[in-house]
Order: C-alpha cells, then structure tokens, then sequence
C-alpha cells in the first residue's frame, strides 16, 4: 500500500534509534545500491554556524537571475517540510517525494537511516532527475560527518563559527571549526566569512583548497541604506563590482552574507575543475541581490493601518544570532517599545540568547515547545528573568505562556500603534507564527509554487 507523504515523514522519524546520528557510512551504502554518481554540474556547499541560510539564497537568486536551474537544498524548515528542496525557487512536489523515498526504501534493505539523512537522499534523487545546472547545498550540523557531506563540492564555504549543537560538535570554538571545515576538498576553493577560528584556514592549507578569505582575498564596501542612492562594493580576484544594490534581506550582517556568496559564485564562474563553468555577468549579480527572498531572517510585516504593531520574525537561536538580531532592532528603533515573543529549545543557551537581547526588549512572552528537546514556558521565562533581570538593570517584564497563540495575542493585546512584536527562537517557534499571522490575516495568503519533473 502506498504512503502518503505526511505518513512517509511519520515513519522516517521512527526509523532510527537517534534523532541524530552523525556519519556518512550509512548513506554511502544506500547511495550505491542506488546507482548514484556525484553531480557533473557546479555544487557551491555553505556551512556555518550562522548566516548560511541567508549565503544560499544569495547564491541561488543570483545563478537563477543569471537564467540557471538551480537546486537548494536547506534545513530545517518554517512551514512545509518541502521547502528544503526547491528546484528554480519551486517548492518539490509531493508526488516527486513520495517516488524518492520509496526508491531510497526499496535501496536501503537492512540500512537505518535518520529523518535527515533521508531529506538528503531524497535532495540528490529529485536533483539528479531535473538535470539542473547547479547546485547550492546547506549542511545540517557541522560539515565532516553531516549527510549533505557525501556530495563533492566545487567550492565549499564556513560563513562563521559560533558555539552551537556542542553536544555533537564538541565544546569549543575550535572543536567546531574542525568539525565545519571537514567539507573541503583538494584542488577546489574554499570561502571563508570573517573572524574564523585559524584552524579553519589551517585545515583548508593541509588538505590543499585553494583559500578565499573575506578581507584578504576577497572584501566589501558598505556604501549603506543611509546614501541618497544605497549601493555597495565587491572586490575579488576576478570580480570588481562597485555599484551593487542593497541585498533585498534586511540587516547589516547581509552585507557579508551576499559579499561571501558571490565570492563562491566567483570560483563557479571561473572553474577550472571538470564542472561545466557558469557565465554570472554583473548584472545577473545585481537581479539577484534584489530578488532574493528568505522567510524569517529579520523578515518585517508592516501593519495595515496606524494603530497595529509591526510584526519581526527571526530565526535567531544561538547567543551569535541573538547578537546580530539585537544589532538589527538598534538600527531600526522607532519611538515605540520592543515587544519579544520567544520559543528556545531546551538545548541551547537561553541566558545567553536573552542576554544578547537584553538592552532593546521592552517586555517578554516565553511560550513552551513540545518535544524530546522542547521545555515549557515556565521555564523559559525563568532563565530569560535571570538573564535580562541583573542587578541595577531596568526591570522587564517577563511572561510564560502554553503556545504561540497565547503569547502572540497577549503581545498583541498590549502593543500600541508604534509598537514592534518581535518573534524569535526555534524554527518550531517562527514557523508557526507565520501560520498565526494569517489566519489573523495579517500575512498575505502565499501558495508555493511547486515544481514537477518532467515527463
């Protein structure tokens, strides 16, 4: 009998013993009873403890501004579990998941493998089937021992190391680095954000990949949203591009995000390796910096008349991202207060995220996340009360509440016109914030375009 796709998912949950199980062994066996061969098409691979989302989207918007078919793979997500595998910005079908994962079942015999690994065997059948003519792949966790890792990328690229997943990556910056930079590979370039840990670049030197470091080999200049005419500056080995538009996501850190991007595009355009070279004239570059669009990253809904609050999703999750959210809600602040709704795993750092946050959140609602890694609101208003509540600091208020409702209605309740609510945390939080929003129809209605193979 056949499974539908929500029934397929159900059952990859319960397939292996852990959630999370990092290693390659597993797919590799299951890719060669499959047949499968590595791409002969461009891969760009972003790994990063932040900003590797937003890296992705750049470097597809630009590929397909450019007339490419381009794939993305991408994790976790917000609202369909689909939109992990876009195909030229539309969504995969159901059906093209359904016949993915029943020819990975039928390969896989006695081999378990994780919901992850997986999404990720299904990403390279629905990939290879559509004949692209690149790809952009997210790593999950890490990079040596995540799944998305048994592909050989033409560039790889580590946008940042924060400290996040240590229970899987180890406890230090440089435990992680290692971790992140297990995705280069010999002869193909390897891009680097700023301020990485040097065993990053050390590794890339031993394992011979061509460095690419953002501030030496390649930089930006930000013109900024202040000029009357905002543009900004690439400099690259190749590339000279001074008069870019402002990347169409908000927030200054997007800057490096889209300056790193095209650093990798850079490579893909000038490839010596065996994959077919891409043409990106500049103008494709400048299409795709103002086309690109990334759900929840700062994303700002406007209100629809003066006496509504502006709504502010974020997928901040980690103290670093919390940092470059609270750097975001300076830049922007208005004459109103700061409203935050937030839901935080129990695995990460509370304290540390809230405290990051501290200074530009007026008032707090902290609702529970169900699951093995959730925790209740109780007691995630505790450690935010213990973070943003010091000694000498101004008193904030902070509230628990049972679920995102509750506590989007109880901020909404108490904003005044000028007010921003301002959502954050887990995926498990700002997914369905963007559902909540509307059906209080204060987010228009959007249908995924989704793509089918063809015949």
């Amino acid at each position: 009998m056949s499974r539908s796709l929500d029934q397929w998912l159900a059952y990859q949950t319960q397939l292996h013993p852990q959630s999370i199980d990092l290693g390659l062994e597993r797919l590799r066996a299951v890719l060669e009873r499959l047949g499968w061969r590595q791409p002969a098409v461009p891969v760009v691979t972003v790994a990063g403890t932040n900003g590797k989302g937003s890296v992705c989207a750049c470097c597809a918007a630009i590929m397909r501004a450019a007339g490419y078919r381009v794939g993305s793979f991408t994790s976790p997500h917000l609202r369909d579990y689909r939109e992990r595998i876009r195909i030229h910005d539309a969504v995969v079908s159901a059906a093209e998941l359904v016949n993915a994962f029943e020819r990975i079942e039928a390969a896989r015999g006695t081999v378990s493998l994780t919901f992850f690994e997986f999404n990720t065997l299904a990403a390279l059948l629905v990939f290879e089937a559509a004949r692209l003519d690149a790809w952009v792949l997210e790593v999950g966790m890490g990079g040596r021992l995540d799944a998305v890792n048994v592909v050989d990328p033409d560039v790889a690229v580590v946008v940042s190391i924060g400290l996040d997943h240590q229970e899987f990556l180890g406890t230090t910056l440089e435990a992680i680095a290692r971790e992140k930079a297990g995705i280069f590979r010999k002869g193909r370039p390897a891009v680097l954000g700023g301020q990485l840990p040097a065993v990053v670049a050390d590794i890339a030197h031993a394992v011979g990949a061509p460095l690419k470091r953002l501030g030496v080999e390649f930089t930006f200049e930000d013109h900024g949203p202040g000029r009357q005419v905002p543009h900004w500056h690439y400099r690259g080995p190749q590339w000279d591009l001074p008069q870019l538009p402002v990347p169409a996501l908000l927030g200054a850190a997007q800057f490096a995000n889209a300056a790193i991007a095209i650093a990798a595009l850079e490579e893909i355009a000038g490839a010596a390796h065996p994959a077919p070279r891409l043409t990106l004239p500049a103008a494709a570059v400048a299409r795709g910096l103002e086309q690109v669009s990334l759900a929840a990253r700062f994303q700002v809904i406007r209100p629809r008349d003066e006496a509504g609050p502006t709504w502010i999703l974020d997928v901040a999750h980690n103290p670093a991202a919390a940092a470059v959210l609270a750097s975001n809600l300076e830049a922007t602040r208005g004459a109103g207060r700061t409203l935050a709704v937030c839901g935080i795993l129990a695995d990460k750092d509370a304290v540390g995220i809230a405290g990051a946050l501290s200074d530009c959140v007026d008032a707090w609602w902290c609702l529970s996340i169900d699951g093995a890694r959730g925790q209740s609101g109780a007691e995630l208003a505790a450690k935010v009360r213990a973070a943003v509540n010091r000694p000498a600091a101004v008193n904030r208020p902070v509230e628990a509440a049972e679920g995102l409702g509750s506590a989007c209605a109880a901020a909404a309740r108490v904003a005044g016109p000028g007010d921003r609510i301002v959502v954050f945390g887990s995926f498990h939080t700002v997914g369905p914030a963007l559902d909540w929003l509307e059906t209080q129809e204060l987010l228009p209605s959007t249908a995924l375009p989704e793509y089918t193979a063809p015949g």
